[in-house]
């Protein structure tokens, strides 16, 4: 098959350009879901068989399925591709981008970027502090976790623990 006739081929979300796999989820989708799905994962294994010279996947998607996405994101790494983000990757598009070899995004211009960072990272600090919460754990306490240096470690008292609904321990004759 001509090089050509592999691009034709290609299924919808995926178009080549060079060395650059394009997986668009999010642009000129019809007759399909405008996500991450199962379906990708195997469009994508035969992609990169059938064409070795690939070393880079281009991205744009605000994600799906979380399966989907580890397991293109274990496809990027057995292949060892580099991540471009052209656009939006949110959600299961963030493992995929991850697990590039080298990983770059296009921003129009520095001020794009601050907002985009400052979005995802309000986002994972909501995320982590609603999971801590949802979990019996002390807002609090939840908050503190944030204060931790990421180079640093705290180590909570285990009373602490406790008082925070971190640890839950049964006394004898307790049942769950």
């Amino acid at each position: 098959m001509s090089a050509a006739a592999a691009r034709e081929a290609l299924p919808q979300k995926f178009s080549l350009q060079g060395k650059t796999l394009v997986y668009d989820t999010e642009t000129d989708v019809t007759d399909g879901l405008a996500e991450i799905t199962e379906e990708d994962v195997a469009h994508l294994r035969d992609i990169l068989k059938q064409s070795p010279e690939i070393s880079e996947l281009q991205l744009n998607s605000v994600g799906g399925s979380v399966y989907a996405g580890e397991e293109i994101a274990g496809l990027v790494l057995e292949y060892g591709l580099d991540t471009l983000v052209d656009g939006t990757c949110i959600s299961a598009c963030v493992d995929v981008f991850l697990a590039g070899e080298r990983r770059r995004r296009r921003w129009a211009t520095p001020f794009e970027f601050g907002s985009w960072i400052y979005e995802d990272t309000q986002r994972e600090v909501y995320e982590h502090l609603s999971y801590m919460v949802a979990r019996g754990v002390e807002p609090g306490f939840a908050i503190e976790t944030l204060r931790t240096d990421p180079d640093g470690e705290w180590y909570p008292s285990r009373l602490r623990l406790i008082a925070a609904g971190v640890l839950r321990e049964l006394r004898p004759g307790q049942t769950p």
